[in-house]
């Protein structure tokens, strides 16, 4: 009994030596940690971003060569899908064959202009002899009535030089007439050249914009990067505007983060930032706080809240930052679009 008691008391101070032990480590832990969040601002809640930029077709039409795999890595204006322009290319032709016609027509109005032209030249020239004849038949219709007054002709001659001056009377109003026609027809003709040379111009652009949409059935990256899974295959049927696939920039990277309102106080462009990556534990990433948005993340959403209907209750919102990579082309083989990390602002 008495050496159960010895044996007790010699294990007593060995435990109070662990417990102190804990309790030490546990206060610099504690110290660590407290002090650490007061002298920084974290978030889990960060993903790293990339541009992506969708390829679509601006003209329906069937798929006939994909020339692309999944996750090929692609350069910028590289020939991607090619569709069908068998259909488009028969209609150029028939949009050819319409300028042609319109040209003809244009040819056959300038020659009718130029026919008219003659036409109007011919009637002026009908109405200055007819204006002669008359002049004459009057002076001679005046020299017979005053022949007949005297009685030096007969009656027959002075009735023959009236008719015949109402005879010249008419044949000038006729020319007169016609020369009028002429001229209004030349106006006609004119703006038939016109109508037919807008017409021209019209059928020129249908013809451009047949060869563009022709062009269209060939579609190119926007970007240089890497094909994500296609939507796409040979023999399908494509809308315009509908997206085959889409290309994600492999070469500039960002990381986006949400922080809550209340951890945004002290922070600024220009900032220093720690970057780990769940992906890639062991990676240390250096960045630089670019900005900070002017609206919280809920703002963004489809159905933003109002908090004006009279079931208020207070939620803390987050605000997206944007963080730029440091030495971005040296990890850029490791980044993904998508990827989580985690965010470590010193704020002293």
């Amino acid at each position: 009994m008495a050496q159960e008691t010895s044996n007790q008391k010699k294990k007593s101070p060995l435990r109070l030596v662990i417990v102190l032990v804990v309790l030490v480590a546990g206060g610099i832990y504690g110290y660590n940690k407290i002090s650490f969040a007061l002298a920084h601002e974290t978030t889990d809640n960060a993903q790293v971003e990339t541009q992506i930029t969708p390829v679509l077709p601006r003209v329906s039409g069937y798929v006939k060569t994909i020339v692309v795999n999944d996750y090929d890595s692609v350069k910028n204006n590289q020939l991607l899908v090619e569709l069908d322009d068998a259909e488009l290319q028969s209609q150029l032709v028939q949009l050819e064959a319409d300028l042609k016609s319109a040209e003809a027509d244009i040819i056959n109005a300038k020659a009718s202009l130029n026919n008219a032209v003659v036409s109007l030249k011919s009637s002026k020239g009908s109405v200055s002899l007819n204006d002669s004849k008359k002049q004459q038949a009057e002076e001679e219709y005046n020299r017979n009535k005053n022949l007949y007054a005297d009685q030096a002709i007969t009656r027959k001659q002075l009735d023959d030089s009236r008719y015949a001056l109402e005879q010249v009377n008419q044949q000038y109003t006729n020319s007169q007439s016609d020369l009028g026609t002429a001229e209004s027809r030349i106006a006609v003709l004119q703006s038939s050249i016109l109508k037919a040379e807008a017409s021209l111009d019209v059928k020129k652009a249908a013809i451009e914009q047949q060869k563009l949409k022709i062009s269209y059935t060939k579609i190119y990256a926007p970007q240089a990067g890497k094909i994500g899974r296609k939507n796409v295959s040979e023999g399908q049927f494509v809308q315009a505007g509908s997206p085959l696939f889409s290309i994600v920039n492999d070469t500039t990277y960002w990381i986006v983060a949400n922080f809550k309102e209340t951890q945004i106080k002290k922070f600024h462009p220009g900032q220093e930032v720690d970057i780990e990556l769940d992906a890639y534990p062991d990676l240390k990433l250096k960045g630089i706080l670019e900005s900070v948005s002017e609206a919280t993340g809920a703002r963004f959403s489809m159905l933003p809240p109002d908090n004006s209907s009279g079931n208020f209750v207070k939620v803390t919102q987050r605000v997206p930052v944007k963080i730029n990579i440091n030495d971005i082309a040296k990890y850029r083989n490791k980044l993904r679009a998508g990827l989580s990390a985690y965010i470590i602002v010193p704020t002293k």
